[in-house]
């Protein structure tokens, strides 16, 4: 069976995009649903220091930017009205200085709770050689006496950032 050559001048067809793309996995789809059902707040987030409008501490220049920036991120409370950025700016905090970032909040966790996660955090701690946790509490104003004091150890021994 003789082999048919291409002519000379022979240009090969172009492949679109859809055509040369794998079919998207199932984590694919999943990740692209859950982006689509996202609230469009939550997809204009900010997600650098850069992005973060009309908070002067993490502005250019401000006191707590350069703390981030050196890496020495300290235990704070940030407050403010509700929608003020507070948990974005956490976040943010989180990926600059890339660490671990878990959030939770005061009105549906407990001690047992936050136990595991000081423990988690020694643990990153300890196996990353220095990956340390950033530990975002929502409504922390709720917890009470005893509550609060099981924060202090992991805090000052700084297996996690408050």
């Amino acid at each position: 069976m003789p082999v048919e050559k291409r002519p000379f001048d022979y240009e090969p067809k172009p492949v679109s995009a859809d055509e040369a793309a794998p079919p998207p996995t199932k984590r694919q789809k999943a990740t692209a649903a859950l982006r689509d059902a996202m609230p469009l707040a939550e997809k204009m987030r900010p997600q650098s220091l850069d992005d973060v409008c009309g908070q002067e501490l993490v502005g250019t220049g401000g006191v707590l930017r350069g703390l981030i920036e050196e890496g020495r991120v300290p235990s704070m409370i940030l407050w403010g009205t509700s929608g003020c950025g507070k948990t974005t700016i956490a976040r943010v905090i989180a990926n600059v200085s890339r660490s671990r970032f878990v959030e939770m909040s005061a009105t549906s966790s407990g001690v047992p709770e936050f136990k595991k996660i000081f423990a988690e955090a020694k643990s990153e701690l300890l196996l990353t050689g220095g990956r340390k946790t950033i530990l975002f509490v929502d409504e922390i104003h709720r917890l009470n006496k005893g509550q609060q004091d099981v924060f202090l150890a992991p805090v000052e021994r700084g297996e996690i950032t408050l």
